[in-house]
């Protein structure tokens, strides 16, 4: 298993969980070719597709003639796959409430973007929590007033991919329009809107269907090996692209149904070919409302993300440390490389996840109990305090 950098929440150092990452260190990991990753991405870190064009077919229907007809049963089908129009009723409508997310990975030297939704005209975002994972800077540009604003994470759900953002200083903003993901059934046409390649400006709309509902699906980081399972999707026969991450899937009416996860050079989807999914927009507005409240839980991260300063690896009795990260607090009380942390305050820990999910209930200034057994066989204890790190 690939080390865990826990340098965030627990300081997740070695993660490249952007959506569309460039300009990373030569560290930067590709995904196996076993790996299914969506159309280009499956390539080298750095490349990304150019613009898509022609994908916007004039007049009132979604995606002008030739569209596919909705299937009344049924909760799994075949699609085809093909891309169809999406007219520009629907994008002139949805497009203004989007905004095209850039981030800085400080760990890394690398930089990554995807797509956020507008909900609230003050300039609070949902997206993915992969497109904004390991950042050290996020700035978002508006779509519908090409400002670009410096935005806060407000905080995340690691397990279910999602994230709440806040434009800073943002007034005035066009908001997208929610629809009930419920309504949606197997053939029923649909479109993918976003920022595909991560080259910002007007967004990339393309057309598609429903293939199946209900769908899950392990999702993870190439360079961290933690992963997750995100259940209750929508899959898709439609041509989503790295920087689509975060951005809506729309039905003919231009209402969001759901927010899109693509998959990247690092976040990998564990699919049998080459689907898309989305995340129904009631399970994505059930956890932004939690986040917005202020309700913490097992899976959801509040405010700033704390950081351990390790990288590990290995599964069993504990996590073998790959590497410190200097000045860190673990650096501070003497854990050095070949080390295996055993528990965090009494908690006992087997795996990268494990120790990744535990950190992510603490915050920076807090003080934890770490054990650990040296290369040299003997036990130590220490405590720590936490200090501040980018979003898990």
């Amino acid at each position: 298993m690939r080390g865990v950098l826990l340098g965030l929440l627990v300081a997740t150092a070695g993660v490249i969980l952007g959506h569309f990452a460039w300009g990373a260190p030569s560290t930067l990991h590709v995904a196996p070719a076993s790996s299914r990753l969506f159309g280009p991405s499956a390539g080298s870190g750095g490349s990304y597709r150019s613009p898509r064009s022609g994908e916007r077919g004039p007049g009132g229907n979604l995606f002008g003639e030739g569209s596919a007809p909705e299937s009344e049963t049924g909760q799994s089908g075949q699609g085809g796959g093909s891309s169809e129009n999406v007219s520009s009723s629907v994008t002139s409508k949805v497009d203004p409430g989007l905004v095209d997310i850039n981030t800085v990975l400080g760990v890394q030297g690398g930089e990554a973007a995807g797509t956020g939704m507008v909900v609230t005209s003050s300039g609070e975002v949902i997206t993915n929590n992969h497109v904004i994972a390991g950042a050290t800077k996020i700035t978002a540009t508006d779509v519908g007033n090409g400002n670009t604003y410096t935005a806060r994470v407000v905080g995340y759900d690691y397990s279910r991919d999602i994230a709440v953002l806040q434009l800073e200083g943002a007034s005035g903003l066009q908001t997208v329009s929610f629809g009930d993901p419920g309504t949606l059934k197997v053939g029923q046409s649909i479109a993918t809107i976003g920022n595909a390649g991560g080259t910002g400006g007007t967004p990339s709309a393309t057309g598609g269907q429903v293939v199946a509902l209900g769908q899950s699906i392990t999702a993870g980081d190439e360079l961290g090996g933690g992963h997750e399972r995100l259940e209750g999707l929508i899959e898709l026969a439609g041509n989503l692209q790295p920087g689509d991450s975060g951005g809506p899937l729309v039905n003919s009416a231009g209402e969001v149904v759901g927010m899109d996860t693509a998959a990247s050079q690092t976040f990998r989807l564990e699919t049998s070919g080459n689907e898309g999914f989305a995340i129904p927009t009631d399970t994505v507005r059930a956890i932004a409302g939690e986040i917005w409240q202020g309700h913490s839980s097992s899976t959801i991260h509040l405010g700033a993300t704390a950081k351990l300063g390790v990288l590990v690896n290995g599964e069993g009795e504990g996590v073998q440390v790959e590497n410190v990260v200097p000045g860190s607090p673990a650096a501070a009380v003497g854990i050095s490389a070949g080390d295996v942390i055993t528990s965090i305050d009494g908690t006992s820990i087997d795996s990268p996840t494990a120790l990744i999910e535990l950190m992510l209930q603490k915050h920076p200034g807090e003080r934890v109990q770490v054990a650990w057994q040296t290369t040299a066989g003997t036990t130590e204890n220490a405590t720590v305090t936490l200090t501040a790190s980018s979003p898990q």
